[in-house]
């Protein structure tokens, strides 16, 4: 499986969106807050990997 990393962009509500930080892109990417570490917020460095998301910073 791919790896990924992400920074969280902005926080809506129960979503999430993330910016792809590993490869270049404008597009964001709108994720249900239930599937993210509780303890994200604006600026938090997630890893995407196996299916989960892990707060990295």
């Amino acid at each position: 499986m791919e790896t990924m990393y992400y920074i969280v962009d902005h926080i809506d509500g129960d979503y999430a969106h993330l910016r792809r930080t590993d490869e270049e892109s404008e597009d964001l990417k709108l994720v249900a807050r239930a599937l993210l570490p509780a303890e994200i917020r604006e600026g938090s460095q997630l890893k995407y990997e196996m299916l989960q998301y892990e707060l990295i910073g």
